[in-house]
């Protein structure tokens, strides 16, 4: 059954919330999603009823463990992992992949290879060569084509040698929306004994991930992505999570997946997380109904999301290219939408990309520019000193009216200099 966008509007409060008489137009979806009212109750439910830290014998207590397992058992189901103990919450995507890059580099010794992309977000990136600053290791960066927007993957035979130990890959790009080819990677830097490591931040809210598929080591994405609160979250295989070291204080668990989730969390934000899953179980219920399993209902949820947001990417890129002076930068084949999520980054010529946004946003419509610390795609592109890129993005809860007045109003000649 396909997705009905006043039936998955009407769980988001935020999408009827007009100023100044403009209703909003979200259009800022890759810097962070809307989120349904099941977010919204589950916490304030937290605050008004579970409050307290974990590990207790009394209500509130109790209460915050029970929603806790039952967060790690729903992001299990979302990403496809073996169990729940694989499901480690943390501040955001940075900061765990800042903590993982630690522990995994009590491995590394000086001289091993650490492969990179021009395509990552930076959060994918500096973690990385901060580590091999520290540690005397040396750097490889996979580039991507700037005719294809896909990574030059015929460059990985050279790349990737006996000293590799580790890969860090995007899922799919925060700025050219390409899906890349991550399984292929992974069999690649496997051959060598290679761990990978995938930002999956902007893939996650638009299509199944399936952890056990990729063959990835670890996937790290974020809720409020996925119409949740600011929430980061990682997936490590169990072997991994059980043997790397953990920066911890001394009386923390040394059990899964605790050992790896420092310090008190957001209770908070994790019953959010929750809200944030349960929401697109819903979702995946309503769109196959008769649906059983959990995992079940939210594959069904994200391939309906799929093929609306293809339509939507479809409409939204022809809108683009009849804008006179518009050039998009990335997948723009028809036939080849599958390759990517529906973020589209462009310019104007003659235009500032800031120019450009301050236009789109007196008109109500909420969209970015810049590099969205995509730092390496501006800079292989020419643009990191000039203004970057602008960039919109859809969501499932976007329609075709909503890009029809972003066309227009970049129309409009005041759009260009």
């Amino acid at each position: 059954m396909p997705l009905d966008p006043s039936a998955v509007r009407a769980h988001f409060p935020s999408l009827s919330v007009r100023d100044d008489g403009k209703q909003r137009i979200y259009f800022d979806n890759p810097g962070g999603t809307q989120v349904p009212l099941r977010v919204i109750d589950r916490t304030v439910e937290y605050f008004t009823r579970h409050n307290a830290n974990s590990g207790g014998p009394f209500r509130t207590s109790v209460d915050t463990d029970r929603l806790l397992d039952e967060a790690h058992r729903a992001m299990a189901d979302l990403l496809g992992a073996a169990g729940p103990e694989e499901i480690v919450f943390g501040q955001n995507m940075t900061t765990l992949t800042f903590a993982v890059s630690r522990a995994l580099g009590r491995g590394f010794r000086r001289g091993d290879r650490i492969l990179v992309t021009r395509m990552d977000h930076d959060a994918n990136v500096s973690p990385w060569l901060l580590l091999a600053r520290d540690l005397g290791l040396e750097v490889d960066f996979l580039p991507f084509s700037t005719e294809t927007f896909r990574y030059e993957l015929d460059r990985l035979d050279s790349l990737v040698t006996g000293r590799t130990v580790l890969a860090a890959v995007n899922y799919a790009s925060n700025a050219l929306g390409t899906i890349n080819d991550v399984a292929a990677i992974t069999r690649a830097v496997h051959a060598v004994n290679g761990l990978v490591y995938v930002d999956a931040v902007q893939y996650v809210p638009h299509a199944p991930t399936d952890v056990k598929a990729l063959g990835c080591d670890f996937l790290a994405c974020s809720a409020y992505k996925f119409f949740g609160p600011h929430q980061g979250i990682l997936w490590g295989r169990r072997h991994l999570l059980e043997t790397i070291d953990a920066y911890k204080v001394r009386p923390a668990s040394d059990e899964l997946p605790h050992r790896h989730e420092t310090g008190t969390l957001s209770h908070e934000g994790i019953a959010g997380t929750l809200g944030a899953v349960e929401y697109l179980e819903e979702l995946g219920r309503a769109a196959v109904p008769g649906v059983t399993e959990r995992r079940e209902a939210l594959t069904a949820a994200m391939d309906a999301i799929v093929r609306y947001e293809q339509g939507l990417c479809a409409h939204l890129l022809s809108g683009l290219e009849s804008v006179p002076g518009l050039r998009i930068f990335g997948i723009t084949d028809r036939s080849r939408l599958h390759e990517r999520v529906p973020t589209v980054v462009f310019r104007i010529d003659g235009a500032d990309p800031a120019d450009v946004n301050r236009r789109l946003a007196h008109a109500g419509i909420h969209a970015w520019d810049g590099n969205y610390y995509a730092l390496e795609v501006t800079k292989t592109l020419g643009f990191e000193g000039s203004g970057g890129l602008n960039r919109v993005g859809l969501a499932h809860y976007n329609t075709v009216q909503e890009i029809d007045r972003l066309v227009e109003v970049l129309s409009e000649p005041g759009s260009r200099v």
